[in-house]
């Protein structure tokens, strides 16, 4: 129920936002980008791509940042990130100093051109790094506009306000975000521990309170609060030992699932070992793995009801408009009825997808 994945489907994008806190990003589109992959999953074949842009590069709801969409009124917490970036203890920090101290000049190009020019692509910057980057990555070679953006984007310095296709359009932040709320560090760190206890429907303590850079400041005192007042509540897990957590509301209303389709990068399942003991799936992304590759390139598990029944390989050939199932698997202990749920979501993905038709093989993997 904590994430939105029952029966009682949110009404909206920001309702879904809301609970999740954060919708991971990546790219792979096989069939779709993993974020609409997760809003799909959530709202059904009723959503619709444009809904995202427009909430987050029109009306400002949402933003980017590390990746992964968040609310957009949640920039007070993202801002002790943005505050403390590159002066973590991380061993790339140090390099990130360094090289900035190297290129101030670079930094103050791409800041004058954006107050003049932005929104602007990437491309659009020339290079003037007076040191490149260098760390032993794809990003060594001549990518040292990319990697300025990307430090000034983890600075709150600049910020992704559009998409031109897969190209990012950057402008200043202090030119795109709208006038947000400002709160008490006390109650955003509640707020926060609350939200992802919620969210993850059971966890550990020292899993909460956490932004993508590390703690935030007050956590432990917003879990000992939340626990005092009986908002978190322990529980025990049979297939899996250790100290859980759940929050109580969680606790007081009943379950109905229903069935579909996952991300392979969706939040229920982003902790593997965690979706093995309380899901029985072994389960792993193998995008990067083409010689050890098992179950296919961007495997989609099933869930049906609080199970994960089964798992199906996808992809959208967008010259013929064709979804081609390359593979699909059951799980042990599965029935017919299981069996229908993984079809069943393989038809729902279909008519979110618009494709004309569906291929499937004839026998499981």
């Amino acid at each position: 129920m904590g994430q939105r994945l029952d029966a009682r489907r949110p009404r909206s994008l920001d309702e879904v936002l809301a609970s999740l806190g954060e919708i991971q990003m990546d790219p792979t589109s096989v069939v779709a980008r993993t974020e609409h992959l997760v809003l799909f999953s959530r709202l059904g074949p009723r959503f619709r791509v444009p809904q995202l842009e427009r909430r987050m590069w029109i009306d400002r709801a949402m933003f980017e940042y590390w990746a992964h969409i968040v609310p957009m009124s949640d920039l007070p917490l993202h801002r002790i990130s943005m505050k403390r970036y590159p002066h973590g203890h991380w061993k790339r920090h140090q390099y990130v100093r360094d090289w900035l101290a190297a290129n101030q000049a670079f930094v103050r190009y791409a800041m004058r051109e954006l107050r003049r020019r932005g929104p602007m692509r990437t491309r659009d910057f020339e290079n003037r790094a007076a040191e490149g980057w260098e760390t032993g990555g794809w990003n060594d070679e001549g990518q040292n506009a990319a990697m300025l953006l990307d430090i000034l984007w983890s600075q709150g310095k600049v910020m992704i306000v559009g998409r031109e296709g897969q190209q990012r359009l950057w402008d200043l932040a202090s030119r795109w975000f709208p006038p947000v709320a400002a709160r008490s560090p006390a109650a955003m760190a509640a707020a926060l521990v609350e939200r992802q206890v919620h969210a993850r429907g059971i966890t550990r303590l020292d899993r909460l309170g956490y932004l993508f850079d590390g703690a935030f400041p007050g956590r432990e005192e917003a879990v000992d609060r939340l626990l005092r007042t009986g908002v978190m509540v322990p529980l025990r897990v049979e297939s899996y030992p250790g100290r859980w957590f759940t929050h109580r509301d969680l606790l007081e209303r009943a379950f109905r699932g229903r069935t579909v389709a996952l991300s392979p990068f969706d939040d229920l399942i982003s902790d593997r070992t965690r979706t093995e003991r309380l899901f029985g799936m072994h389960y792993r992304i193998e995008i990067y793995v083409p010689k050890a590759r098992r179950w296919g390139y961007f495997v989609l598990p099933v869930l049906r009801d609080d199970r994960l029944v089964g798992r199906f390989d996808p992809a959208l050939d967008r010259a013929e408009n064709i979804l081609r199932i390359n593979a699909w698997q059951m799980q042990p202990e599965t029935d017919a009825a299981d069996r229908d749920a993984v079809h069943e979501a393989i038809q729902e993905l279909a008519r979110w997808l618009l494709v004309d038709r569906v291929e499937t093989p004839r026998t499981k993997l």
